[in-house]
């Protein structure tokens, strides 16, 4: 019996090195690519580098956690390939695109002022890129981090509150596309090329020029123009996600330090309007979005909960 516990004890310690060095070998080649290339913002790339992560995680452990993680993924992985399919379907319905009617509700809600035409004046220098430039900069392309990398996290520590999350993420993502679609809106650059507005410049890559990642700013350029949806702006899913991930982290905490994690989905927002991205109008779309999601799902949850069999009950009739 000894002898079998020590096999054992060798053949998981043999298992737990090679996780380990193939987690290595994997974190090197992740620091190679966001040098190389920055840091990655296309969705199903970001997804892919997960996965992998994680099915270095179930090394050693049989071929059911890795068929785990594969199913658990696929309706993230579904719901992002939708998302890159919603600006073809919003062509394909052709509603009406809203465009002045939107900054004119922006405009008489600001008392004749469009909030990010005021930003741009005040704060935005065409010959100059400022540090608030690279901070606006690398808070929006946290939007491309925070809800995968928050996500896989939870799977390693807690399936059961992944499940509750990625339950939340999905709903979301999900209400946001058919909004997309059947209320196209272009967001303020847009209408500023358009002769809507005052020019508006779109000025969310251009902080890699102050942290000296110019490549990164071109790979992100291309990102939006080529693979984004130009009138996916209402709501904004950039501050509804962020709004998701400051709710999910807080409600694991309980100090109360923790309500200061609403300042993220704040400087999201900020940062959109100032960038050209979003109306103010779209951030509180997305947070409504975002609170009556969080809300419904917490209260189908309940409902699950108060109909399963209590364990009492499940005595009873194994009795019976």
């Amino acid at each position: 019996m000894a002898g079998e516990a020590t096999g054992d004890e060798l053949r998981l310690n043999r298992w737990r090195r090679i996780r380990r060095c193939a987690g290595a070998a994997y974190f090197l080649g992740l620091v190679v690519l966001v040098v190389a290339d920055g840091v990655p913002t296309g969705r199903l790339n970001l997804m892919s580098i997960i996965v992998v992560g994680l099915a270095i995680s179930t090394i050693g452990h049989g071929w059911r956690r890795l068929l785990r993680v594969l199913l658990d993924w696929l309706p993230f992985t579904l719901v992002l390939m939708v998302y890159d399919l919603s600006r073809g379907l919003a062509t394909a319905i052709d509603m009406p695109l809203h465009e002045s009617d939107i900054a004119s509700a922006e405009n008489w809600l600001f008392g004749g002022n469009i909030p990010t035409l005021w930003l741009q004046d005040h704060f935005y220098t065409p010959a100059a890129v400022h540090w608030y430039d690279a901070l606006a900069t690398l808070v929006y392309t946290s939007h491309f981090l925070a809800t995968p990398v928050l996500a896989a996290v939870l799977w390693l520590r807690n399936r059961a509150v992944w499940v509750a999350y990625i339950t939340r993420v999905v709903a979301l993502a999900f209400a946001g596309l058919v909004t997309y679609v059947l209320f196209p809106e272009a967001p303020p650059w847009l209408a500023a090329r358009d002769g809507l507005i005052d020019p508006v410049s779109r000025l969310s890559a251009r902080g890699w020029i102050w942290l000296h990642a110019g490549d990164v700013e071109d790979l992100l350029d291309a990102a939006q123009r080529d693979g984004s949806n130009p009138v996916a702006a209402m709501p904004s899913l950039h501050v509804a996600f962020a709004t998701l991930v400051a709710l999910c982290i807080a409600g694991r905490l309980i100090r109360r330090w923790r309500y200061l994690l609403a300042l993220y989905p704040v400087a999201m927002g900020l940062v959109l309007v100032y960038t050209g991205e979003h109306y103010v109008l779209d951030l509180v779309a997305g947070v409504a979005y975002a609170l009556l999601v969080h809300v419904l799902v917490l209260r189908w949850e309940r409902s699950r909960a108060d109909a399963a069999p209590s364990p009492d009950n499940q005595s009873a009739v194994a009795v019976s």
